[in-house]
């Protein structure tokens, strides 16, 4: 984490900049998830430091919704990833259709997208959110034995929508894990993140690249 005292010496600086990611170093430029809609090479830009408080407690430590009613509505997109890892067979079975159950990857598709419009049914303190798109995408990846997932989720509105792309991907995977787990009960399903984010008050977050 970068100390404070940098932050404040920055600040006197006329070439500084503030930061627009929280807790991760971020290269703006045209590349990641969801692309950038100017061509100008951007400076690696330094974390702001992120909040030290669990936003959804109370003074007296009492679990709670926060309240958005201020906060203004912007659009706001975000993506996450995943994938589930099975056996050869299991793969070669999902692509060629031969699954007596049908088609995994479209059942799986659907699932997602009918679990990021119930997140907040499934996650306590999630404000139920009218989202304008949700789009789940499956693939083989024949070099991990795998299933790959990426949802993206957007809405306009007052806060983001981070968890129903993550709900979403988990959900999605977790259908391909119950349509297949008759012949591979081994499957695991793993690496499932938030990969980028946009808009609201913190602005543009891309995971850096591994």
């Amino acid at each position: 984490m970068v100390p404070d005292w940098y932050y404040r010496r920055l600040a006197g600086s006329r070439h500084y900049h503030p930061p627009f990611t929280d807790g991760y170093e971020q290269q703006a430029n045209t590349g990641g998830e969801l692309g950038r809609d100017t061509g100008r090479e951007l400076a690696r830009h330094i974390p702001r430091p992120m909040s030290n408080t669990l936003t959804h407690f109370d003074a007296q430590g009492r679990a709670r919704m926060v309240d958005v009613a201020a906060k203004p509505a912007t659009h706001r997109i975000a993506v996450a990833r995943g994938g589930i890892r099975m056996q050869a067979d299991t793969l070669r079975l999902i692509v060629s259709g031969g699954h007596r159950k049908g088609d995994v990857i479209g059942v799986a598709r659907l699932a997602g997208i009918m679990a990021a419009k119930r997140t907040s049914d499934l996650v306590p303190l999630c404000h139920p959110i009218v989202l304008t798109r949700v789009e789940v995408e499956l693939w083989p990846d024949e070099s991990r034995d795998s299933v790959e997932c990426r949802a993206r989720v957007e809405t306009i509105g007052p806060t983001g929508v981070e968890m129903e792309a993550l709900t979403a991907t988990q959900v999605a995977l977790l259908t391909v894990y119950d349509m297949c787990k008759a012949v591979d009960r081994g499957m695991t399903i793993e690496s499932v993140r938030l990969v980028e984010k946009r808009g609201g008050k913190s602005g543009d977050w891309t995971r850096p690249r591994a």
